[in-house]
């Protein structure tokens, strides 16, 4: 499945939460499995934080800004380099447990969709693997 991610800023933090939690659903019936999430951009993203408070977006985006300034005198010549550090830094795709179709996420955990060098439509590859059945070995 692709969720498709549309941005409104060079660098923003989206939460995709709802919409990952609603193509698991609709992925049928899995009692245990696990949901997993590939960013197909090497300027882009994917982190699971606090979605209840978003100054903890704004503290993560300064930081990362601290540790790769826009303009930090780089050699790559399309001025996104602090974008790819960023992204090396967050990395680029996530594994959640689920159970009975739904994700397993803590209480204040939220799915972000990190964008550094946007805006930009993205695409977020998202496979749901339901857990095997027991196998008896034994035989």
């Amino acid at each position: 499945m692709i969720l498709q991610v549309q941005s409104h800023k060079r660098i923003q933090l989206i939460d995709i939460t709802r919409d990952v939690q609603n193509l698991v659903r609709e992925a049928g019936p899995i009692s245990t499995g696990l949901c997993h999430l590939f960013v197909r951009h090497t300027t882009a993203g994917i982190m699971i934080n606090e979605s209840a408070d978003p100054d903890v977006c704004e503290d993560l985006i300064e930081w990362l800004n601290r540790i790769a300034p826009h303009h930090g005198g780089y050699r790559h010549r399309e001025g996104n380099s602090d974008a790819h550090i960023k992204s090396a830094v967050v990395g680029v795709s996530t594994s959640i447990p689920v159970e009975n179709n739904r994700l397993l996420l803590g209480t204040w955990q939220g799915i972000f969709f990190c964008e550094f060098d946007g805006p930009r439509t993205r695409n977020v590859q998202i496979t749901v693997y339901p857990t095997p059945k027991s196998v008896d070995l034994k035989s």
